[in-house]
């Protein structure tokens, strides 16, 4: 075997190192600082790197990450991709766990925090006042005047005090009321109100652990002027105090951005960082980059450096292609690509330079959709381009530079509107075919999980916008409202294409969408974007359709339930009269037009029954749920969804032989849907079959392990089989999953009683009711588990809060029958007994309650 040859990719980034000409003091620095312990004063922690756009800071803080590596550092990095300080955490601990490192409670906390956030908002949603067209203006503002006062809005903190004074108070108040009644544990209230105050010490924590396997850990946090709003105060307190912990001593800050670090807030630290302003190149650097490169003849190099000033992404640019006459050279500020091209005489590099500007990043895939060339000739133009120096490598993805890319588009608009035009529209085509490659078989809510899918879908919309398609604006409201319906990050990406997009593509009412549907992002989150497109006159009313269903859902995913009902009820009148006048409109006897989804009145009219139904189930109406599916299949019969969630309302309401042959159906059209699989195997075991509904219930576990429901159901199974040990197991890992889950706790609370481990099911009682306090089950239980220790007053007071919670329970009835039994006050035993017997007439365990109370009665 001969020897391993390092790939492409690797030999390309050792020559663009080895090529790295210029900002020799900064890195020296750097790398410097390694060869000091933390302990010695020369040692620095923290490194500040700014200058103006196209000074190389990116181009600098990737050679340092190399510099970090090769001393055996782990390294994260992180920019403007992220938008808080949770997700700010999220990418370190997703970076360095690739390397190693362990970050498994901060992931879970993480997740918790993103639940929480959404159950919070539902809070504030709940404090609005609702006018017919929805929230009145003074309520919208009231309730983010809450968000705002309890530092809920990013960026918005600094500003709040020139927001009116009364209405923050108020705000806050009404929804912290909220809050206490929606999340009852003190840990998932600071993750909403205070999330550094729980995450950060899990951080440091693990940073620690970390710490252990290497000898360095270095963070970069790039283009801080975006990221330092929401980042600066917390990295300063972290490293400065130790509040939260204490950061290892051999972690290494890295931070880039426009401005210098303020210093009112930094100035203390002074001795422990090192401040790296960069500016143009200066001449001797500029020199040197373009002696590299073989540019020396001194009327060329004077020339390159009057018209780039030193700035380093430009003189690179010239530099690359060595010219060797003045008249070589224009004005690269404005078009320095088209200067570059002017020097490369192989037209299809040139027709390549050109095409790969147009997408928003590109990777292989797209750069052979952008440029028409066969296979072999795309890997080799590919590796070219990614040698450019305006070319910024991602890794998985490239780009070019902001300047260089800006430059090469005006250009392009500007020299051929209509080639821009069809350029634009190929490349949309082929992300629409890849989209919709993508999403065969998956049902919407699937593709809108999926970031892949997003991905494509973005590609697609952000050059349908450029090419000025008629049907791309609209088509893209439409999907903000189900990015909207997704969660915050995902609508802020469809806000920001429609920003880019209008830039880009010269479209002022693009733009103006974007900047409009952001602001209000920002100000106000999902709800309030969403009533503002409502708000729009120019909306059309299928697009008001479509966004009174996304509204709806996502109000129904804030929990705020009765105003996600009221938006869908809009929704579903709205798209019963578009259907009525589409019949019309099609004449008698014909089939009505309808356009691929989403765009289809049908397939919005299918959606509002759906999502209506959805809610009328979690009000427990499930009649009327069934009545709303019922609509749905019969615009869209071919729904899993749809026939699997009707089923298991028809199993709520005891329709046993409805419910099989919906979930039957809803199986058969989608074999890989945990939710069906489950609610199945509960039918099953209802009728009592332990066998079909373990097989079923293992199954939905076989597809989703973490699925809480099924594992409850398959407790009781195990139960009816007489396995405690197996019940006790899945209810363990129930509780791990979802430890505030009231039902789950009560299940294992049961099972632990059963097993004689009466305090500890007391603990799971008590951990429930402290979440609830008016849960029946968990009262009666606790109740049951007193008067096993012979507790038997308090066994009486906790079965007496169960019976006032629901006066039928007849297995509450039996439990105080036997209490007063065991207190001696027998002709209150036998009321019990005789009104459990009265209310479940074939209730065996009621009826030898009551025999025994009358033997004992005697």
């Amino acid at each position: 075997m001969g020897p391993v040859r390092p790939s492409m990719q690797e030999l390309i980034a050792q020559r663009r190192r080895a090529g790295f000409v210029g900002r020799g003091a900064e890195r020296g620095a750097f790398r410097t600082n390694f060869d000091f312990p933390p302990e010695d004063e020369r040692h620095r922690f923290l490194f500040h790197v700014h200058g103006n756009a196209g000074v190389g800071k990116t181009f600098l803080v990737r050679e340092l990450e190399q510099l970090a590596k090769e001393k055996g550092a782990l390294t994260a990095y992180v920019d403007e991709s992220v938008g808080s300080l949770p997700e700010a955490m999220a990418a370190l601990s997703r970076q360095l766990g690739s390397q190693g490192a362990r970050f498994k409670e901060l992931e879970r906390l993480l997740a918790a925090h993103r639940e929480r956030r959404h159950e919070a908002e539902a809070a504030a949603l709940a404090t609005l006042d609702t006018e017919d067209g929805g929230p009145s203006a003074g309520s919208m503002a009231v309730a983010r005047a809450g968000l705002v006062g309890l530092g809920m809005v990013p960026g918005v903190g600094p500003f709040a005090g020139a927001l009116d004074a009364g209405q923050l108070a108020q705000g806050a108040d009404r929804l912290r009321a909220g809050l206490s009644a929606r999340l009852r544990s003190q840990e998932d209230v600071q993750l909403v109100l205070h999330p550094e105050r729980v995450l950060t010490p899990v951080l440091l924590r693990e940073l620690t652990d970390a710490a252990a396997t290497a000898p360095w850990i270095v963070l970069f946090f790039d283009t801080y002027e975006r990221t330092g709003p929401f980042l600066d105060g917390w990295l300063h307190e972290t490293m400065t105090g130790d509040r939260h912990g204490t950061l290892p001593a051999t972690v290494v800050v890295v931070t880039a951005g426009q401005r210098p670090f303020d210093t009112a807030r930094w100035g203390a630290f002074a001795d422990f960082m090192t401040d790296v302003p960069l500016g143009p190149f200066t001449e001797a650097e500029a020199r040197g980059l373009l002696a590299a490169k073989g540019v020396v003849a001194e009327p060329v190099v004077e020339e390159v450096l009057r018209l780039t000033g030193g700035l380093p992404v430009l003189v690179s640019t010239l530099a690359e292609q060595r010219p060797t006459d003045p008249d070589d050279i224009g004005d690269p500020s404005a078009t320095a690509v088209e200067r570059f091209l002017k020097w490369e005489q192989d037209p299809v590099r040139r027709s390549a330079a050109l095409a790969c500007a147009l997408p928003r990043q590109l990777d292989l895939d797209v750069f052979r959709a952008a440029v028409d060339c066969d296979d072999r000739e795309a890997d080799a133009l590919f590796a070219w381009l990614r040698a450019l120096p305006f070319v910024v490598d991602r890794g998985d993805r490239l780009r070019y530079h902001d300047l260089v890319r800006e430059a090469m588009l005006r250009m392009q608009r500007s020299r051929s509107p209509r080639g821009w035009a069809e350029q634009h529209r190929s490349l949309a085509r082929k992300f629409g075919a890849w989209r919709a490659e993508y999403e065969t078989g998956r049902e919407e809510f699937e593709r809108w999980a999926d970031e892949r899918w997003r991905e494509l879908r973005l590609a697609e919309s952000y050059h349908l916008l450029c090419a000025q398609d008629p049907d791309a604006l609209p088509d893209v409201l439409r999907d903000f409202t189900d990015a909207c319906g997704t969660d915050d990050a995902t609508a802020a990406r469809w806000a920001r294409v429609l920003l880019d997009a209008g830039r880009d593509g010269d479209a002022e009412p693009v733009a103006r969408w974007g900047s409009e549907l952001s602001h209000t992002l920002t100000e106000g989150g999902v709800p309030a974007a969403l009533a503002r497109l409502l708000s729009r006159a120019d909306l059309d009313e299928p697009a008001q359709a479509h966004a009174r269903v996304a509204r709806g859902t996502a109000l129904r995913r804030l929990g705020a339930l009765e105003e996600a009902l009221h938006e869908y009820d809009l929704a579903v009148d709205l798209g019963e009269a578009l259907c009525a006048s589409d019949l019309r409109a099609a004449g008698p006897g014909e089939a009505p037009h309808t356009p691929e989804p989403p765009t289809t009145p049908l397939s919005d009219l299918a959606r509002a029954h759906r999502g209506r139904a959805y809610v009328r189930g979690q009000l427990h109406d499930y009649q009327a749920a069934i009545d709303d599916l019922d609509r749905a299949l019969a615009l869209e019969p071919d729904s899993p969804s749809a026939h699997s969630v009707r089923g298991e309302f028809h199993r709520a309401l005891g329709h046993g032989d409805a419910a099989l042959r919906d979930l039957d159906r809803g199986i058969a059209l989608d074999p890989a849907h945990h939710f069906a699989w489950a609610s199945r195997g509960a039918l099953h075991l209802t009728r009592g079959d332990l066998r079909a509904a373990r097989a079923d219930l293992d199954r939905s576990l076989d597809l989703n392990p973490d699925y809480v429901w099924a594992l409850v159901r398959r407790a009781r199974v195990w139960r009816g089989l007489g396995d405690p040990a197996r019940r006790l197991a899945d209810l363990d890992r129930a509780v791990a999953l979802q430890p505030d889950w009231p039902w789950s706790r009560c299940e294992r609370g049961d099972a632990l009683r059963n097993a004689g481990r009466i305090e500890e099911a007391l603990r799971d009682y008590d951990h429930v009711l402290a979440l609830d306090p008016d849960y029946a089950s968990a009262h009666a239980s606790r109740g049951a588990a007193l008067a096993a220790l012979g507790r038997h007053e308090e066994a009486l007071t906790a079965l007496d809060r169960a019976l006032d919670l629901n006066p039928a329970y007849t297995w509450a009835l039996c439990r105080r029958a036997e209490t007063h039994l065991a207190l001696g006050s027998e002709a209150l035993a036998l009321a019990d007994a005789d009104r459990a017997c009265e209310l479940g007439p074939d209730d065996e365990h009621a009826h030898a309650v009551r025999d025994r109370v009358r033997g004992d009665a005697g």
